[in-house]
């Protein structure tokens, strides 16, 4: 049973930084260097798709130096991380809305990155940037009225979400020990595998990502049959 597409919540680096006594912009930071290994050790292992949830609508609510330091740490990995991935073949995409909150540099930097990307065939990486999945259904169903079809179906549904040639999830795993989707790629997850690791996203590291693999391989998916 091939795992072709895996999805990661990133969930933990304010956590992992209060247990350390730090202040939460260094477990973003820690974050990021792990993201950066995780993505590429998923790849390597054969994976083509890897999405993560990197910043929900609902994150503008936190304090406004941790917003503007995530912002900062996306403006650099949306440059220099992308160009690297490029480098190594990977494609990269962005998923969510461009026209609320973000800055004109950040739409800039993901239009780039995607373009310069574009002919990459060995893997894809989709980033969850100011996402929301009940969004992202919204905006697809909007997308079809406003074509004139009188009749919403699933298969146009699909046609309609973000960046739809990314297939369905076959692997969601959350870090943190939470148990919950948090709106995540609610279209793709219909039929997922769920993972929930106990350990802070930081913490992760490249044996985690076997053992997702071999968890995966263990399982009976049955699509409701």
């Amino acid at each position: 049973m091939t795992l072709e597409h895996v999805g990661y919540i990133v969930d933990g680096n304010r956590r992992w930084a209060k247990a350390r006594g730090l202040p939460s912009i260094q477990g973003h930071k820690k974050g990021f260097e792990v993201l950066k290994e995780i993505v590429e050790v998923t790849f390597e292992r054969g994976v083509k798709f890897v999405t993560a949830f990197i910043f929900s609508t609902e994150n503008w609510n936190r304090s406004k130096e941790e917003v503007d330091y995530l912002m900062h740490l996306f403006e650099s990995y949306f440059d220099r991380e992308v160009k690297k991935l490029h480098k190594k073949d990977i494609r990269v995409v962005f998923l969510g809305s461009r026209t609320k909150n973000v800055s004109k540099k950040l739409v800039g930097l993901m239009e780039k990155g995607e373009e310069l990307t574009k002919n990459n065939r060995s893997g894809t990486l989709g980033l969850c940037f100011n996402y929301g999945g009940q969004l992202e259904i919204a905006e697809a169903c909007q997308k079809i009225v406003d074509s004139g079809v009188k009749k919403v179906t699933t298969k146009l549904i699909d046609k309609y979400i973000y960046h739809a040639e990314i297939p369905p999830m076959d692997m969601l795993v959350r870090t943190s020990g939470e148990q919950r989707i948090s709106n995540f790629m609610l279209w793709r997850i219909s039929y997922a595998e769920m993972m929930w690791v106990e350990k802070f996203w930081p913490d992760m590291a490249v044996g985690d990502v076997d053992a997702i693999l071999n968890e995966y391989a263990s399982r009976q998916r049955r699509h409701g049959r």
